[in-house]
């Protein structure tokens, strides 16, 4: 899966940009050209703080699920928490919540370990 770090997507009026998002090869195999993206990612990941949190877990969690992200995960680094979510018949469905500083797997990328403390630096 490749990963762009802040990338502006349009979806018809919406135009977020979340933190990091990732698409499969095999859906965007090339690095568009465009200055945004209309293609849907595979999975997003937002990074809350006290003036974003809101947002990120109304407005754009309905946008994503409308537009069939697959994954969520929402960083809070002020509670060194990680929630993973899944969609589910167009409904965020909670996968588990990570905190501290252990090494977890977490959906989709459970074929390898991350170590929690690493992004709380």
């Amino acid at each position: 899966m490749d990963h762009w770090d802040e990338p502006e997507l349009h979806f018809g009026n919406d135009v977020l940009v979340p933190d990091i998002a990732g698409w499969r090869r095999s859906r965007l195999p090339n690095v568009p050209a465009d200055a945004y993206l209309t293609l849907a990612p595979d999975w997003i990941c937002e990074v809350l703080s006290p003036s974003t949190e809101t947002i990120d877990r109304t407005k754009k969690l309905r946008i994503y699920a409308r537009v069939r992200v697959a994954h969520a995960w929402l960083l809070d680094p002020l509670r060194q928490t990680l929630e993973v979510l899944s969609l589910e018949s167009a409904r965020w469905a909670p996968v588990a919540i990570h905190e501290g500083r252990g090494k977890v797997r977490a959906v989709p990328f459970d074929a390898i370990e991350l170590d929690l403390g690493a992004l709380w630096i």
